[in-house]
């Protein structure tokens, strides 16, 4: 049986190892220039480890990814720590990272502080919380944690995180954000890109053909049962064939999709990613905070600073201090337009309030990077409208960081619905076969 991949991602990855571990003939097309997708990164000369275009990182608890590891051989080279995250208030920041830290926070009321920590608690106990799915986060976390707990803590984060729609989002997926993480965090020797080269070392290894700058402009089903999968240089038909793009890229290259699976598929809406990297010649940090959360209310124009050597050691990167200024973005919003010199005019403001002994000639260089399909917007009831991974093309499967839910985009659940998504594969075939 022969299988496309559409898209080098880490879901596209995880199924082409399991279709091929079971004899399939696999096939990756990739539009882009290396395997990884929004989890790829990039290398300066004097680096000794790749840097994310996209700060990643991975928890503690994130079992597929780790158990995907185990398989490739490669956990060893996995590396945890624990960074400090802290949360802007009144002008300072505060370490939110712990029970501990929580109690310390002076955000809110000592009391609510106590309800605070009991809810977290409860999150973690719940196993499937997607029965919360029916309440937004808002309505629900004004009454059960506090209005003071509310504004200080959770609007700024939701509302940093999308935007205008900040009230639409559900409770089920705020209840997943704690169920699912850890105060470690964890990395590749080498960064993420040399996990993503390696896995993909393995595959070519075990005989799968990785197509890279190698779009695809459209899939068809035979009248025969396969599905013909046209790109640049040519076109050829497989037996099964997964996509894991974007909903709006997908919509485009199957344009036979039934009207109601359309409907799904574009209801998923979704925010863009931005991010301005930074290379310093110090620290910003005065505290050696590594994940700043920044309120937009307080004036900030991103929403998250991210000093990665304070993550990783800066000796990794040729001694320097890197830094991510990020933002979750709609597609359309003006950042989008804007140049890296004129988004870094825009941001350099806020890092005097980092650290105010920060001048402009403390950076050596900079990066942009930015994609209109980052961060997943789960509605009420949003389980309702997710498509299936199966589409009503024959031979055709879909999944994408859309369907992940009520769990948010990261790389282990691109291994779980990649995997999922290879099983319902397999499957297929052997339904066919009896």
């Amino acid at each position: 049986m022969k299988a496309a991949i559409i898209g080098a991602g880490v879901a596209g990855l995880s199924a082409a190892w399991d279709l091929r571990q079971t004899g399939w003939d696999v096939e990756i097309f990739e539009a882009g220039d290396n395997v990884g997708g929004l989890a790829s990164g990039f290398k300066e000369p004097d680096w000794d480890w790749s840097l994310e275009k996209y700060y990643h990182h991975w928890f503690a608890s994130d079992r597929d990814m780790l158990q995907l590891l185990d398989e490739l051989g490669l956990r060893s080279k996995v590396l945890f720590t624990t960074p400090i995250t802290a949360v802007y208030h009144d002008g300072e920041f505060y370490a939110l990272d712990s029970p501990i830290a929580v109690l310390r926070f002076p955000g809110i009321p000592f009391f609510d502080r106590i309800r605070f920590g009991a809810l977290v608690a409860l999150f973690k106990l719940i196993p499937d919380g997607t029965f919360l799915e029916k309440y937004r986060a808002e309505e629900w976390l004004l009454h059960w944690a506090g209005r003071r707990t509310y504004e200080s803590l959770w609007q700024p984060m939701l509302e940093g995180k999308f935007g205008p729609h900040y009230r639409d989002v559900n409770m089920a997926w705020f209840w997943a954000r704690f169920k699912a993480r850890t105060q470690k965090l964890g990395t590749f020797e080498g960064g993420f890109q040399a996990f993503l080269d390696a896995f993909a070392g393995q595959l070519q290894q075990a005989g799968v053909r990785i197509h890279l700058q190698e779009p695809v402009s459209l899939l068809e089903a035979d009248p025969d049962g396969q599905v013909l999968v046209r790109f640049t240089n040519g076109e050829e038909r497989f037996d099964r064939v997964l996509v894991t793009t974007s909903p709006e890229l997908f919509s485009h290259i199957c344009p036979k999709l039934p009207e109601d699976y359309l409907v799904r598929i574009r209801s998923l809406r979704s925010m863009g990613a931005l991010v301005l990297i930074l290379a310093l010649k110090q620290p910003l940090s005065p505290d050696g905070i590594y994940w700043h959360n920044l309120p937009k209310k307080a004036g900030f124009p991103f929403l998250s600073l991210v000093e990665h050597t304070n993550f990783l050691p800066r000796g990794h990167y040729g001694g320097e201090t890197l830094i991510y200024c990020g933002d979750y973005l709609d597609p359309d919003h003006e950042y989008f337009s804007l140049s890296k010199e004129q988004l870094t005019e825009v941001f350099l403001p806020a890092l005097r309030r980092i650290n105010a002994d920060f001048q402009p000639d403390w950076i050596r260089k900079t990066w942009m990077f930015r994609t209109k399909y980052a961060q997943p917007i789960p509605e009420v009831h949003h389980s309702r409208v997710i498509p299936d991974v199966k589409t009503p093309i024959p031979g055709v499967w879909f999944a994408s960081m859309s369907q992940v839910y009520p769990w948010d985009r990261g790389t282990n659940f691109a291994v779980e619905i990649g995997r999922r998504a290879a099983r319902q594969i397999q499957v297929s075939v052997a339904e066919r076969r009896s």
